[in-house]
Formats: structure tokens, sequence, C-alpha cells
């Protein structure tokens, strides 16, 4: 069990325009593979997704940004809390999207807007035990299942920001592999607030999200 403490409660949260401010971030990795047909060393683009309880899609860290931290240190610590890692920020923000809350989603008045601004994150740390385990899964997975099986349109919708912004930018790694990186979905989507299911056996379970990828 983790001895780190998630933060709970509204008492310190931002508010701007009747909007929620939430803060949060992509995690990601290059995982390295060597070609089975060669002995060539390929990388490949990984991304850490969190699972909540009896729910096959995924979602990325984010929370409120509370009043007593900067919005890049809420996005940290989100991504502490929620899914057990630590690593380098990006400076700015991937954008900035507006979205109502699960609780709020069919209710028409302000009530539960939120404002949200996301980060690339490269991921250079993962504990074993984090604050917020017992309710959030973890999973490293390709962008195509990234895309697949994301709960949100705007969270895709970031998730396209980074490969963009990494085709944009060689320090997020060498040219060649960013330029095999796939900057649309390959996949039909659906609307912003519903589920996305996913094929039998992919996410069978919220336990089976929770183990990293070998």
């Amino acid at each position: 069990m983790s001895c780190l403490t998630a933060r709970t409660g509204r008492q310190r949260q931002r508010y701007e325009d009747q909007l929620r401010l939430v803060s949060g971030c992509i995690p990601y990795r290059f995982e390295e593979t060597v070609g089975s047909s060669n002995c060539n060393v390929d990388k490949k683009l990984l991304v850490l997704m969190i699972s909540s309880p009896n729910r096959d899609d995924l979602v990325f860290p984010k929370g409120g940004w509370e009043n007593d931290e900067t919005m890049h240190e809420a996005a940290c610590r989100e991504a502490l809390e929620e899914a057990g890692v630590m690593g380098v920020l990006g400076e700015t923000p991937l954008g900035q999207w507006e979205f109502r809350s699960k609780s709020k989603q069919n209710n028409g008045s302000l009530q539960g807007g939120c404002r949200g601004y996301m980060f690339a994150l490269r991921v250079t740390e993962e504990l074993d035990s984090w604050p917020e385990q017992a309710i959030y899964g973890r999973k490293w997975v390709t962008i195509e299942d990234a895309f697949r099986f994301c709960r949100y349109d705007w969270m895709r919708e970031a998730l396209r920001k980074l490969l963009t912004s990494f085709s944009e930018n060689t320090e997020y790694g060498p040219r060649e592999e960013l330029d095999a990186l796939p900057l649309r979905p390959v996949i039909s989507e659906v609307g912003s607030e519903h589920q996305i299911s996913s094929p039998s056996g992919f996410f069978s379970s919220h336990s089976s999200v929770q183990q990293l990828a070998a």
C-alpha cells in the first residue's frame, strides 16, 4: 500500500467563468522492440491510461486544479495519485477543452462544467503502489488502442495534439521515429460522453488493467 495520500474534497478548487478548472496529462514512453525478420531495433510509442471499476473504456490522469498549486503541479500530482508515475512535464499545455463532468452530463445548466488543460508527461519513474491504486488500474497501450478505448472525444483530441507536437519538435525523439507515428485515429469515433465498448477479452475486468504491460 502506498504511504502517499491523495487529496480529497474541493475546498481549494479553482473556478473560472463558473467552470471548474482541471489539469491532467498524457503519460508516454518509447519502448524498444526487435524486428522478427531482422536484428533492427525499433521504438514504439506507448501511452499510459487508467481504468475505473466496471468500465472497459480508459482515460488519462486528470483532476481539479487547486489554489495552492500551479497548473503544472496539479497535472503532476494527478499523474502520481491516479497512475503512480512521475516524469518530465511539457512546459506548454497541449490545449484547453471545456466539458461536463460525468455526474452532470444530462444537466443543461452550467453546473458541472469544466475547463481542462492537458500536458505531455515523459515518464521516468513508475511506482509499485500509488495513492488511488484501489480505484484506478493502469496500462500501457499503443496509440491505436488509446484512440479505440479512450472514453471521451476531447481526450482523443488531446492525444492528436500530442502526436502533432512530436512531429513538430525533435526533442521528443529521433526524427525517423516521429515521422512513423500515426497522426490520425484508425477507427471511427463516437459521442464525447459515451462509453466505448471493447472487444471481448481485451480489458475483461478492472483487475486485468491494473498490471503494466510487460
